[in-house]
């Protein structure tokens, strides 16, 4: 008896799924339908698996990729971390405007005791006159340096987005892979158990049996790896939005619905509109803040002084009288003569020029970064056509060819096997396209900012 005979039980149980078809394309990622095209269509839930790593999952409510969004709003400590640096400056815009607190003392002069009871006593207040306007440009330079940080807050927002939304659509990649290797596992655990069945009454050999073991090992290896990886990347998505001990839960998306992308727009408005782009256009505001600044800090402060006092000293032309109260007051101003600031003027221009060079710099960065992820992305949208267009039709057809003629025993059963194989493979590469595609087109969307638990940047501090 050929061995082809022998194991067509195996492979029409295996089979059955696969032929109700009809040859009509569904959605990939259904239970008990291998092989199929992925279109666009609703999630699938996931099922009880057999290695039990996501006990419940199937029971619980799918998550959108909003409620991920909602919950990092609210708990990244780095959102928070941002708005403080912007009521920092706010404050510190408030303080620099103040007026100099005004000094106030006692004064004493020719003090003598004994018989003579002389000298001068009393009280006196100091203020100083800040001229020049310096006040309201020191409130300047941290006005502006707040609009910094506006837009500092604004990008870390934008960081924060986009590896929440990478990570949601990476541990949706997972899930459907789970769902393809749940599907590959439970057609080799048939396959097994049928062979031990026909082996036990004579209709199998040993080899065809350790053939159809080794699929089963081997498939229920991917599967147990491939539910690691959909733990761990749902953790990292719920470390990122904040709340690390959320349950492992079904993730609701459509994986292959990814976004358009305009490739020669995408780059240039990332380096025209990027927020790292317009902070870094803020920091020349700061710098000629600066720099007035310390050009209008050589213009002297006024000093007044004025004060009432006693004069203890007796009247020469009146015996027995003192002099008695007596007013002083006083001006003064510094004379710029050897200090003209000229050293922090220089400091300030040579900051302007930096913060100008920087804008430069930031764009050139940011277009060779964007162009990467443009070509990234155009290559995982063809790899990804092609394997919906081409390679997974074809391998889905040449399983059925195989099968068929297995069926008519007029092909071996390793071909079979080897068949189904690659076909499962082609969809957990397709998966992977289309995650690639997600990933650089959430990247280019967000501006390339990313680090959604890296401390905001802060720029230009005065």
């Amino acid at each position: 008896m050929q061995t082809g005979k022998r194991l067509a039980p195996v492979l029409w149980l295996v089979s059955v799924p696969l032929l109700a078809q009809n040859g009509q394309q569904q959605p990939l990622m259904q239970m008990g339908q291998p092989g199929m095209v992925m279109e666009k269509s609703p999630p699938m839930q996931l099922q009880e698996p057999k290695p039990e790593l996501l006990p419940g999952i199937a029971s619980r409510a799918p998550l959108k990729l909003e409620y991920f969004l909602d919950l990092a709003d609210r708990n990244n400590p780095t959102l928070q971390q941002a708005a403080a640096m912007v009521r920092r400056s706010e404050a510190l815009a408030r303080q620099a405007s103040l007026y100099p607190n005004p000094t106030a003392g006692y004064e004493g002069d020719q003090i003598r005791g004994g018989s003579y009871g002389g000298g001068e006593q009393g009280g006196f207040v100091a203020q100083t006159i800040v001229l020049g306007g310096k006040l309201g440009l020191r409130r300047n330079i941290y006005e502006q340096q707040k609009q910094s940080d506006t837009m500092a807050a604004e990008a870390q927002r934008l960081r924060v987005h986009n590896d929440v939304t990478q990570m949601f659509y990476n541990a949706l990649s997972a899930q459907q892979t789970v769902l393809v290797r749940g599907r590959l596992l439970g057609l080799a655990n048939d396959a097994a158990q049928t062979a031990h069945q026909l082996a036990n009454v004579g209709q199998a050999d040993a080899p065809d049996v350790l053939q159809a073991e080794v699929e089963a090992e081997q498939a229920g290896i991917d599967y147990t790896v491939a539910q690691r990886l959909f733990i761990q990347k749902f953790k990292s998505l719920a470390t990122l939005a904040g709340s690390p001990s959320a349950e492992v839960a079904p993730l609701d998306a459509a994986l292959d619905a990814p976004p358009e992308i305009d490739p020669s727009h995408a780059v240039e408005n990332i380096a025209q509109q990027s927020p790292a782009v317009k902070q870094a256009q803020q920091q020349i505001a700061i710098a000629e803040a600066k720099l007035k600044d310390a050009k209008r800090e050589v213009v002297p402060d006024l000093q007044l002084r004025a004060g009432e006092q006693a004069n203890l000293e007796m009247l020469g032309s009146a015996p027995g009288k003192k002099t008695g109260a007596q007013s002083f007051a006083s001006a003064g101003i510094e004379l710029p003569l050897w200090n003209r600031n000229t050293g922090n003027v220089q400091a300030a221009e040579a900051e302007l020029d930096q913060a100008r060079q920087e804008v430069t710099r930031t764009q050139l960065s940011l277009r060779q970064q964007a162009e990467v992820l443009v070509q990234n992305y155009l290559s995982a949208k063809l790899e990804a056509e092609r394997y919906r267009t081409a390679l997974l039709p074809r391998a889905r057809r040449a399983y059925e060819l195989y099968l068929e003629k297995y069926q008519k025993m007029a092909q071996a059963y390793p071909q079979v096997i080897v068949s189904q194989r690659t076909l499962f493979e082609l969809e957990v590469d397709y998966i992977d396209a289309l995650d690639r595609i997600w990933q650089n087109a959430i990247a280019l969307e967000n501006f390339t900012l990313r680090g959604g638990l890296d401390g905001p940047v802060e720029a230009g501090r005065p």
